[in-house]
C-alpha cells in the first residue's frame, strides 16, 4: 500500500512542487503517473524514494512512515522498492549478467544465490541470450530490459519505473510497458511516470494525472490529455 496524506513539499527556493496531495494505491495496482513537465511529478518519486521528505502530511510505503522513518532503516526501505530510469543508468564495464547481478551483490547475497536468480530475471525479460553483452552492444530497449531484470532481483513489492520508455524507440515502448504489466499480474505494484498519450490510452489502467503539484485526476483511464507536455 502506498499512501499520501495531505502532502506538501516546498523547496528552500520557495517552489511550491506538491500541494496537498491525497492518494492511495493498492496492494497489486498498475498506476500510470502522468503530468506536464514541472508538475509535480519528479518530486513525487524522490518522496516515495526517500531523497526527498514532505514540507507537511504523511507518506505511507509498504508499512514505512516516510516521514518519521530512522535513517538506517532507509537502505531497507529501498531493497523493497525496484526503480527503473529513463537513461537506464546500467554500468558501462559490466556485461548485462554482471549489471544485474550487481544489485544482489551489494546485499551481501551469497554466490550461489546471485548464480540462481541472475539468469532467471533475464530470462524473465528476454534476455538470456545476452548475458554477456556489454551496455553499448545493446539496444535501448534492450538495455531497458536488463535495467528491468536488475529492478527486480531482490523481489521488491513496488516498481516504479520513472519515463522508461524515454529513451528507446516508439515501437518498443508498448513491448516496456507489455512485460511491466506482465510483471504487475505477478502481484508487483507498478508505478509507471509517462507523458506518452498512446500508452496510457492503450493500456488500461489506472491514471493519476499531476497539475500543478495538484493530483487533477485519479481513476481508471481518467486524465486530460491536454496538459502533459
Amino acid at each position: 500500500m502506498v499512501e499520501f496524506v495531505s502532502v506538501s513539499k516546498k523547496y528552500p527556493s520557495g517552489t511550491e512542487a506538491l500541494r496537498g496531495i491525497d492518494l492511495s494505491i493498492k496492494d497489486g495496482e498498475f498506476v500510470f503517473v502522468v503530468g506536464k513537465s514541472g508538475a509535480g511529478k519528479s518530486t513525487l518519486i524522490k518522496l516515495l524514494l526517500r531523497e526527498e521528505q514532505p514540507t507537511s502530511g504523511n507518506i505511507i510505503v509498504n508499512g514505512y512512515d516516510l516521514s518519521r522513518i530512522k535513517r538506517r532503516e532507509i537502505p531497507a526501505y529501498r531493497r523493497s522498492i525496484g526503480i527503473v530510469f529513463q537513461d537506464f543508468r546500467l554500468i558501462p564495464n559490466m556485461n548485462a549478467y554482471d549489471n544485474v547481478a550487481f544489485a544482489l551483490r551489494v546485499t551481501g547475497a551469497s554466490t550461489s544465490e546471485i548464480r540462481r536468480k541472475t539468469p532467471y530475471m533475464l530470462s524473465l525479460v528476454g534476455l538470456s541470450s545476452k548475458a554477456k553483452a556489454m551496455p553499448e552492444e545493446l539496444s535501448g530497449g534492450e538495455q531497458q530490459r536488463v535495467a528491468l531484470a536488475r529492478a527486480l532481483i531482490n523481489n521488491p513489492s513496488i516498481v516504479i519505473a520513472d519515463e522508461p520508455t524515454g529513451n528507446i524507440d516508439p515501437k518498443l515502448s508498448y513491448e516496456i510497458v507489455e512485460l511491466l504489466s506482465e510483471i504487475n499480474k505477478l502481484g508487483i505494484t507498478v508505478i509507471m511516470v509517462t507523458h506518452e498519450h498512446e500508452l496510457v490510452s492503450h493500456f488500461n489502467h489506472r491514471v493519476i494525472e499531476i497539475d500543478d503539484g495538484k493530483a487533477v485526476a485519479n481513476g481508471e483511464a481518467e486524465f486530460s490529455g491536454e496538459i502533459w507536455r
